[in-house]
């Protein structure tokens, strides 16, 4: 009896070592990794001249002056008319010269680039090197002075926030004179928007002051 107790025991352990196992192999969990966001990014093919940009950028006796602003857009990406100006204030504007390979590279943008899809058209990191930078007023004013003669293109980011309100709706309720009426919350509400700003210039001869617009 003894040894059929000590079987029974023996099977009895076996039993509770096998099924108090813990379950998680049964019950495992393969997470899924999240996509990582594609993106697109292309280059110009064309060639870089470094030598041909530093001269364009070598110091002259021209002179660009600007202003940058924008205006508030509406619903289909247009400004009105008398939309109030949005001016660039303590921006950084960067210039820099139209040489063969920014033509590609602006042709390309042209014609591949689309923020929402996250396709973008890249100048390479030699040709962004040969840039000037200018900083902006809070009326938006910048300078670059010392141009030498030539084609350039000037671009700037410039944020600003739009503020609205609207009703939301928060319930019902009976008058006294037994009506139903309706009750809202008046909240408010601001979007950050970031314009980019870019416009094309020409100093044409020597000493020549250029004005523009950068919007």
């Amino acid at each position: 009896m003894k040894l059929k107790h000590c079987v029974i025991f023996a099977r009895y352990v076996l039993f509770l070592a096998i099924f108090s196992l813990p379950v998680t192999s049964a019950l495992a969990q393969y997470k899924e990794p999240e996509e990582k966001e594609k993106i697109d990014v292309s280059y110009p093919e064309a060639p870089f001249d470094s030598l041909q940009a530093k001269k364009m950028l070598a110091r002259g006796t021209g002179t660009i002056k600007g202003v940058a602003f924008t205006k508030i857009k509406n619903s289909l990406g247009f400004s009105p008319l008398m939309a109030k100006r949005i001016y660039a204030n303590k921006i950084k504007v960067v210039l820099l010269p139209v040489t063969p390979y920014f033509e590609e590279w602006y042709k390309l943008r042209d014609k591949k680039e689309n923020l929402k899809k996250k396709r973008y058209v890249y100048l390479s990191d030699d040709a962004y090197r040969y840039r000037l930078e200018a900083i902006t007023n809070s009326e938006g004013k910048f300078t670059f002075p010392e141009m030498k003669p030539g084609k350039y293109f000037l671009q700037g980011l410039l944020g600003y926030t739009t503020t609205g309100s609207y009703d939301e709706y928060t319930g019902s309720g009976y008058t006294t004179g037994g009506y139903t009426t309706d009750y809202y919350q008046r909240n408010q509400y601001s979007i950050a928007h970031e314009d980019r700003i870019e416009t094309f210039v020409e100093v044409k001869a020597d000493g020549e002051l250029v004005n523009i617009k950068l919007k």
